[in-house]
């Protein structure tokens, strides 16, 4: 220990004699900091709490991004470890799999129902994969609808359709109640509908709810008052344009669904309202 303290010593002193030889060493602890690193072929990380396994050329695929830096020792700061050895980046664990996916391939490929476009991009720029944030900033290639078909969006059609019947007291026909529906349908281009029904249009049965220039038949309403829909359309610019409905039942079901009054049952029908905006 003392010999090594000496040895510390007689560098300062040497250090001081010679005015270059400081910011030399100083450079060449830097460099030394920069190769401690020694990284094994296969690679375990640790995303956020999500872990992955993936080769070191992999990682090190785009030598300028932050990743390549991280993995080929020209980092200034040494990447962390876990309590299990893994190498620890504290970033988005799900999105980080499109990160790996896109170094392996060379080329963005997203589910067609991926709706975090924003969010994989902020993770994009963060890694400096500066090819992969512009393939996030351009979505023509990745819309469903070539824009060369693309239509002004002011113009455009929704369709509205409904399946009711009436509810009947106990006399039958002689106390119609009120006219009821089960459910308010929207069909028509995404951004249109949304336009017009705003926070009343219910997405949850829409499997691609991410995308935005794509038609969908999978809208409904919140509500089941067939006039404040039509209300809507109308202070949105909509003419009614066509309609088709199916008749009654008319005869009593077979095989009625548990519940199911009869009197209902007789009277459910089916109507579709064409609405166009020129």
């Amino acid at each position: 220990m003392a010999t090594n303290g000496a040895t510390t010593n007689s560098s300062s002193s040497s250090g001081s004699s010679n005015s270059g030889q400081p910011a030399t060493d100083q450079q060449a602890g830097s460099t030394m900091n920069s190769i401690t690193q020694v990284f094994p072929p296969i690679v375990e990380l640790n995303v956020g709490g999500v872990f992955y396994t993936t080769s070191l050329t992999t990682l090190q695929k785009d030598p300028e991004s932050l990743l390549g830096q991280m993995f080929s020792g020209k980092s200034k700061t040494p990447v962390l470890r876990d309590s299990k050895g893994k190498f620890f980046v504290d970033r988005d664990g799900v999105l980080f799999r499109y990160i790996l996916d896109y170094l392996r391939n060379q080329k963005l490929v997203l589910p067609e129902n991926f709706s975090e476009r924003e969010r994989l991009k902020n993770e994009a720029e963060y890694y400096a994969l500066q090819d992969m944030v512009e393939s996030l900033t351009v979505p023509k290639s990745l819309s469903p609808i070539d824009p060369s078909f693309l239509v002004k969006t002011t113009c455009g059609t929704i369709t509205v359709s409904y399946r009711g019947t009436f509810a009947f007291g106990r006399d039958g026909l002689a106390d119609v109640k009120f006219r009821k529906l089960n459910r308010i349908l929207v069909s028509g281009r995404v951004t249109l509908c949304r336009e017009v029904f705003g926070d009343t249009l219910n997405e949850s049965r829409d499997p691609d709810r991410g995308a935005v220039d794509r038609y969908s038949s999978r809208f409904f309403l919140k509500h089941t008052f067939l006039e404040q829909a039509f209300d809507m359309l109308v202070l949105a610019g909509y003419k009614c344009q066509g309609s088709c409905g199916s008749s009654t039942a008319g005869g009593m079901m077979v095989d009625k669904k548990p519940g199911m009054d009869s009197e209902e049952d007789r009277w459910n029908h089916y109507n579709e309202f064409v609405w166009v905006r020129e």
